[in-house]
């Protein structure tokens, strides 16, 4: 195989990585929209319209496919280029500051970990027990599986699992943070004019994300008197 054709192979992965990341980072924004809703003081009235609506528009489960499909990817492409860098690198450089790699980019993979893991909690207390594969969770008080409103206030309510989600999800804002950038690089926007602007809308975007997500499990531990 010529190096032209390696070449070209490892681009490919990181643009089809990229435009996967990309897709996860607008459809972040959309599960915090109707996450959030959670936190009006309206018996879960929002909360339940939001996942009722999610869970039963069929445009909505075509879209569920599509982002499970693009997870995926993602995390395929990501694992196989990590392992293709470490298989052309298998000895460490004798000086460690002979790379210029940023600390973010270092320790991609290992925050991914941290994320895959994050979602796999995820999947198994609420996606798969809407599928019925996993049993509604003892203790919810759920009438169904679909009533993740109280599984979301009982989960939250056990003091482990709220300081484990909050933990992983500062590992996802990190993991967010340097993606952002890395995908615009990789799809070739790269320029000083705007790496400043891209650099600042990223930290924004996982500040928000981060502090978004984390206020949930805070509050329902801390101030919820339901």
């Amino acid at each position: 195989m010529s190096t032209s054709l390696l070449t070209y192979s490892s681009i490919t992965k990181k643009i089809i990585m990229a435009c996967a990341g990309l897709f996860l980072v607008l459809f972040l924004l959309v599960h915090l929209g109707i996450n959030l809703c959670i936190l009006r003081n309206d018996n879960g009235d929002w909360f339940k319209a939001a996942s009722h609506f999610m869970g039963t528009n069929y445009i909505i489960k075509i879209f569920e496919i599509v982002l499970f499909g693009g997870w995926i990817i993602h995390i395929f492409t990501g694992v196989v280029l990590t392992l293709k860098n470490w298989a052309s690198r298998p000895v460490g450089y004798y000086k460690s500051n002979k790379s210029n790699t940023s600390f973010f980019s270092k320790y991609m993979i290992w925050t991914g970990l941290i994320v895959f893991t994050f979602m796999a909690i995820h999947f198994m207390n609420f996606y798969f027990v809407k599928l019925g594969i996993v049993p509604i969770p003892q203790g919810s008080g759920a009438e169904s599986k679909e009533d993740f409103y109280r599984m979301v206030i009982a989960l939250f309510q056990t003091p482990l699992y709220s300081i484990i989600y909050i933990v992983l999800i500062i590992s996802l804002g990190f993991h967010l943070y340097h993606a952002f950038q890395s995908a615009f690089q990789t799809l070739g926007i790269n320029h000083n004019k705007y790496n400043s602007t891209i650099k600042m809308v990223g930290l924004i975007y996982s500040l928000i994300v981060c502090i978004g997500f984390s206020i949930i499990p805070f509050y329902f531990l801390c101030f919820y008197k339901g």
